[in-house]
């Protein structure tokens, strides 16, 4: 065995498999892979093992359509074949419009990364399934590649093709511990031996905490006990002629294809079971759980209404064995929080499937430092402190239960909540306040009429809409006021800190104490990495001079990494986060200085503070920082206070506000308001896959400056090479739905573009969107069609901020 080797992965299922084979493919052979027993021996052997390219976003269907295209490729090597039923076809059933309307939009997000899914009707799908009833059936999705690998041949012929590139393969080498030196490389400590290495990558299953463990972190990964069945041998199935399509179903809860001339089918019962979360014994190796199939009897019902064959075949194996699943359903692909030189590949309920392209992706990222895709719907930082253990289960139940049910826009799930709070949450529930979550932090969506008011859940505008629209008038004549709880917030201290922000943001970097900036991080690639504001906190009684860092909320643990990871040696630079201690109050409309006047001394003229000012002050006895700055495109202060003396500040500004029509807002009203003002959200529309320039970010790069900013010379290269893709503004001829992140924009049968955010203006009356456009019809006045779930809307390119362009309202 090596004693130093570049890379060890821990773990022997399709995700350390995945990631071995693909660390070759980058032309990284010095790799190892560690496994406590036999390749497979945990969750991998007794996958389903089916293959979809079926994703909930772009990330997901390009990372799926990269196994599809690796399996077959490996299917067909003729020196090691494997078993794969490549392109039987699938589908997802619906029985509700709304359910039909979301497929639609699927199909016009895939279409996007080249992949076509197909939107068929009941009676279509009994005839491409003819064993299914169509009673309750209103139509599915269809998915020409749909199909099925065996798990087993599958690794070890990713683990073959590995070794075969140098890589090394140790078998029945148990990991007992990890540690990290001070240069931040690593040991790892198996029962044969310490193997030193540059990097580590935890991906072991449902032994994904043990690991964890051995670095001190603890990973929202948890486990359910999952059944599925093998049926006798059907005499339709084998007179078909053909093989059958794989079925997915949101209305009974079940899932089946074909096995031989029978049928596997699964459940996703609403009794279900959590697994492991006590300890899980040494010994559970090529194991199952016991049989319970009692526990299953709901859904079974709703199989076999579904499929009446199954009511006259005999079982002939049942299968139990534990699924891991992370806090949202999603994996965890990217670096470990906190930790340098640390990867890890775990959560993959649907490992087998999907296990080629997140290795891809992962092998990206500890090569390049990126990926090709924007990860972040796979990043294990995008959960924060809150994702402990108990959690993590409560999620992983509600999760299982609803397998097939995606999450339709504006839809907030009941378990877990609420998970992070300030001392206004049960104030402003009390007020009528609905909640989104946001990281786990409940923050409020909008003002219901009444307590039972319940949206409709669909793609299209529903009855908040009016609720929405008041709430924003109300900001643009009077003055609204809104919690920003959450909002990502590093202190800075040092005597470098201005030069060391200066080497991270690619713009200028305000300097002058009492100032606020708006500043864009890049990655090595020129890429955007990060938005932040730049506030500097003179002096006081309250601490020395200091630097404000405030991001999204959910960037917490992402950017304290970044920034962490590039403070150089010998710099006197010091971060410490207050994103837990402090809570944002935004005031904003053309009162809001009157209202701050009220209640806050000192001259809040527009003379005296303008925008982008700062100044530390009492909001009635509140200690709080005040910030000119302005999301809505409206006259507009950020009253930061510290949780503690949170509701004393919104007491005086509710009492001050009381004479000028103050009244709440929420976060649908600033996603309307942003829209119009052409502000743009991290992680929707500021996305590593772009650069400034193609986001149209162009007057905050300041490429001249004498400052080698991260990503300086990648930017300065991708500017010769010219755009791929232009940020654009549309408005969209349709009052009935706004546009969802990733549809596609269509001119004639070709893709042009697609969408990243979508909402209706209220101010300007316009349905508006961005997107990411080719670059040859991105000029202002270029007309497109939107495939907005199906049906194909006019789109035309405006001038961005439709709203105020020259922003003299938010200046005051």
């Amino acid at each position: 065995m090596k004693s130093r080797t570049k890379v060890v992965v821990i773990g022997g299922g399709i995700a350390g498999c995945s990631t071995l084979y693909h660390l070759t493919q980058e032309g990284w052979s010095d790799v190892v892979l560690a496994e406590r027993n036999e390749l497979t021996s945990g969750t991998t052997w007794h996958s389903a093992a089916q293959v979809t390219n079926f994703g909930m976003n772009q990330t997901m269907v390009g990372l799926k359509t990269h196994s599809i295209n690796l399996y077959k490729e490996l299917a067909d090597d003729p020196d090691y074949p494997i078993n794969y039923h490549h392109g039987d076809g699938g589908m997802r059933l619906a029985n509700t419009e709304a359910h039909m309307q979301g497929y639609r939009h699927f199909a016009s997000m895939a279409r996007g990364m080249g992949v076509e899914f197909e939107v068929i009707d009941a009676a279509e799908c009994a005839r491409r399934h003819p064993l299914i009833s169509t009673d309750n059936l209103l139509g599915g999705l269809w998915d020409p590649l749909d199909g099925d690998i065996d798990p087993a041949q599958l690794c070890q012929a990713l683990a073959r093709r590995a070794r075969k590139a140098g890589a090394e393969v140790y078998r029945n080498t148990p990991v007992t511990a990890l540690t990290q030196h001070k240069d931040d490389t690593w040991t790892v400590h198996t029962e044969k031996g310490d193997i030193d290495c540059d990097i580590v990558v935890n991906a072991c299953g449902y032994r994904v905490n043990e690991v964890g463990a051995m670095m001190n972190v603890h990973h929202p990964v948890t486990s359910m006990e999952h059944q599925y069945f093998l049926t006798e041998e059907i005499p339709a199935i084998k007179q078909a002629g053909h093989r059958m399509p794989l079925i997915r179903c949101p209305i009974s809860d079940y899932y089946c294809r074909q096995e031989k001339n029978g049928l596997l089918v699964g459940f996703y019962e609403q009794d279900c079971k959590t697994w492991g979360m006590d300890g899980i014994d040494p010994n559970f190796v090529n194991a199952l759980c016991p049989d319970d199939l009692d526990r299953i009897t709901d859904v079974l019902e709703g199989a076999f209404a579904r499929m009446p064959a199954l009511t006259e075949v005999g079982i002939h194996t049942v299968v139990n064995g534990p699924i891991t699943y992370t806090i949202d359903g999603a994996p965890l692909v990217g670096p470990i929080p906190g930790k340098r030189n640390a990867f890890c590949i775990i959560g993959l309920r649907a490992g087998l499937g999907e296990g080629g392209g997140h290795g891809w992706l992962l092998t990206q990222q500890i090569v390049h430092g990126e990926a090709c895709y924007d990860t972040w719907c796979l990043d294990p930082r995008r959960f924060t402190g809150h994702a402990n253990v108990e959690l993590t289960a409560l999620k992983a139940i509600e999760d299982y239960q609803n397998e097939f049910r995606f999450h339709f826009p504006h839809e907030h799930r009941p378990a877990g909540r609420p998970a992070k709070t300030t001392p206004l949450t049960p104030v402003l529930a009390a007020e009528g306040a609905e909640f989104t979550v946001v990281n786990g932090w409940e923050r409020v969506e909008y003002i219901k009429p009444s307590a039972n008011f319940h949206p409709t859940l669909g793609f299209t505008f529903d009855e908040t809409f009016e609720l929405v629209a008041d709430e924003v008038r109300n900001v643009r004549d009077n003055v609204g006021l809104c919690e920003v709880n959450g909002f990502n917030r590093i202190e800075i201290t040092g005597a470098d800190r201005h030069s060391f922000l200066d080497r991270m943001v690619c713009g200028a970097v305000t300097k002058r104490a009492g100032r606020v900036g708006l500043g864009y991080l890049l990655n090595h690639h020129g890429m955007i990495k990060s938005e932040a504001t730049i506030a500097n906190l003179p002096a006081s009684d309250r601490g020395p001079d200091r630097v404000w860092f405030g991001s999204a909320a959910a960037a917490e643990y992402h950017d304290m990494d970044w920034l962490s990871a590039h403070i150089s040696e010998g710099e006197d630079v010091h971060l410490r986060s207050l994103t837990n201690d402090h809570t944002i109050l935004v005031l904003a409309g053309p009162k809001a200085r009157a209202v701050l006047s009220t209640c806050a001394r000192g001259d809040w003229s527009s003379e005296a503070f303008p925008w982008l000012s700062l100044r530390e002050c009492f909001v009635g006895f509140a200690p709080a920082v005040v910030m000119g700055i302005s999301f809505s495109g409206e006259l507009a202060y950020e009253i930061h206070v510290p949780n503690a003396a949170l509701y004393a500040a919104y007491l005086a500004l509710r009492q001050a506000g009381e004479v000028h029509g103050l009244k709440l807002f929420g976060a649908r009203a600033v996603e309307s308001m942003r829209m119009e003002k052409g502000f743009l959200h991290w992680k929707a529309d500021l996305l590593t896959e772009f650069d400034p320039f193609e986001t149209a970010l162009d007057r905050f790069v300041r490429p001249d400056k004498n400052v080698d900013f991260i990503g300086k010379d990648a930017l300065l290269q991708r500017r010769i090479a010219g755009p791929r893709k232009r940020l654009v503004t549309l408005r969209i001829d349709a009052t009935h739905a706004p546009a969802h992140g990733g549809a596609s924009l269509m001119r004639g049968s070709s893709v042009v573009g697609t969408v990243s955010s979508g909402d209706w203006g209220h101010r300007v009356g316009m349905n508006l969107a961005y997107a990411f456009v080719d670059p040859g019809v991105a000029a202002e006045g270029e007309q497109m069609e939107i495939d907005l779930c199906g049906d194909l809307v006019n789109a035309e390119i405006i001038t961005p901020s439709p709203y105020d362009p020259e922003f003299s309202r938010m200046r005051g």
